[in-house]
């Protein structure tokens, strides 16, 4: 009796101990998670007026991988997710025009980063 008691209680520790590092583990990717960063602004022509339909370019300097957006009918472009630890590039194109390039340092510790981009749109 004793024997199985001993064995349910190591059952019942092991069953606790389990728990406990899922919890653990749930912490920490919600912390990762925490840590992503987000990209968002709008593009605009020299007069501030919108430019709905660019195209937003961002780009993982470490990976060299590219991701593009769309801006929405109000000129609002947004990406999220982002490695805190990389650094990245972001620019914007509308009908052969092409913004200036921004840089998002590793350095700036701001998790939401306000970047709005102006294109030079070619005179008809």
């Amino acid at each position: 009796m004793r024997r199985i008691r001993g064995v349910a209680l190591a059952c019942l520790a092991l069953l606790a101990l389990g728990v406990l590092a899922r919890a653990q583990d749930s912490k920490q990717e919600s912390k990762k998670e925490a840590q992503l960063r987000t990209v968002k602004g709008v593009v605009s022509d020299k007069s501030e007026n919108p430019i709905p339909g660019s195209v937003v370019f961002l780009k993982n300097m470490r990976t060299n991988a590219v991701t593009s957006r769309f801006a929405d009918s109000d000129g609002n472009y947004r990406f999220s997710g982002l490695d805190p630890n990389a650094e990245y590039t972001v620019y914007a194109e509308f009908e052969g025009a092409k913004s200036s390039s921004k840089t998002v340092s590793s350095l700036d510790s701001r998790k939401e980063m306000i970047i709005n981009l102006k294109v030079d749109r070619k005179k008809s």
